[in-house]
């Protein structure tokens, strides 16, 4: 009786505000509504927030926007007139708000290299660079989870070593040398794969671009010619890209599983006399899921920032290469825009791992 007395004291207490007033608990649509609310606030904040750094990156940078239109040899009277069109000679403040609104509907500027529009172009290059990077993600996740797993499992041991071994190369061996050798070895010596772009010349423009990845579109259509040599081409650059990610997977995986097998629910599970695989993939693997998540989101967001190196040495034409040639001819528009769109993926990534959160464990809904 004393016991149903506190807890009718405590829900009591519970309705008071601050102010010592009662007040009805709030209803479940109008909790959604906040943290929905909070949601889109961070959301919007932190796209100002990349705003403003891009914005910041391009006025800060010793390359003059000016010139990179009109050339180095021009009068002063035309480089006045351009300064002026791009709206240089106004307040910083106001040209922030000029880019942000531009920004907001889709005018990223235009670039001085290919005389084409910034949305233009990422729209039709960004495709191969999430092709390259999905092929790369599947690599690690499908090597590097088991291996690390494997590794904590067997610690102590040959195959432990071996994969320790693999993620230190993984972090050392820098990523050019790597596909260099790479190209050396599985293309003008042993002429296994493709060398550089998506397709070999031959081939180029026969599939419809749908989806932009040339492996489903060549597909869809049936064009298994197409589609023997796009995997052709992109298997190295994407099992290299592949390796660097099964590193650090396999280390953190590693970790995350050697904490839960030193858990007393795995010491119970064993003693009661569940077999080693049922323990580890059935028990211990669920409650690093939403972990290795985390780590899976991050990988793929710095396999984008990877793919610069990657598809330089392989001529593969995605965001990468965009970038580098925009750095090379002080094109700011182009490094904005690439940036910009870098960092608009990390944030749908960050999104989307905490959608998965809440599917994954119901502790966090």
């Amino acid at each position: 009786m004393a016991s149903a007395d506190l807890t009718s004291k405590r829900d009591a207490d519970s309705n008071l505000d601050e102010d010592g007033l009662a007040h009805a608990p709030s209803h479940p649509l109008v909790m959604i509504l906040r943290r929905l609310a909070g949601r889109v606030v961070a959301v919007v904040t932190t796209l100002l927030g990349l705003l403003f750094l891009t914005f910041s990156m391009g006025r800060l940078l010793p390359a003059d926007p000016v010139l990179a239109i009109t050339g180095a040899e021009v009068s002063k009277e035309v480089y006045d007139r351009v300064y002026n069109e791009l709206g240089l000679g106004r307040p910083i403040w106001v040209q922030f708000l000029n880019y942000v609104q531009k920004v907001a509907t889709g005018d990223l500027g235009t670039s001085a290299t290919t005389g084409q529009p910034i949305l233009t172009d990422l729209l039709t290059i960004f495709p191969a660079t999430i092709e390259l990077a999905v092929i790369a993600m599947i690599v690690g996740a499908l090597v590097g989870v088991p291996l690390g797993i494997t590794a904590a499992v067997r610690r102590g041991t040959i195959i432990d070593h071996i994969a320790r071994i693999i993620a230190l190369a993984g972090h050392s061996i820098p990523i050019f040398w790597t596909g260099l050798m790479a190209l050396f070895i599985f293309y003008a010596k042993l002429k296994l794969v493709g060398a550089s772009g998506r397709v070999d010349v031959f081939y180029e423009g026969l599939v419809t671009p749908v989806t932009g990845f040339l492996l489903i579109d060549s597909a869809i259509e049936r064009q298994w010619d197409v589609f023997r040599s796009a995997l052709g081409h992109i298997i190295l650059p994407g099992t290299i890209l592949g390796y660097y990610s099964v590193a650090y997977i396999s280390r953190m995986s590693r970790s995350f599983m050697l904490e839960q097998l030193g858990q007393e629910y795995i010491t119970t599970a064993r003693a009661k006399g569940l077999g080693l695989r049922k323990v580890v993939w059935r028990h211990a693997f669920r409650n690093i899921r939403v972990q290795l998540l985390t780590i899976m989101a991050l990988t793929f967001g710095g396999l984008l920032e990877g793919a610069v190196l990657i598809e330089t040495v392989f001529g593969w034409p995605g965001l990468g290469q965009y970038l580098t040639r925009g750095l090379q001819m002080n094109d700011m528009n182009v490094v904005m825009g690439a940036v910009l769109t870098i960092g608009a993926v990390f944030l749908t990534i960050n999104i989307l791992s905490d959608v998965l959160y809440r599917i994954l464990d119901p502790r966090t809904r």
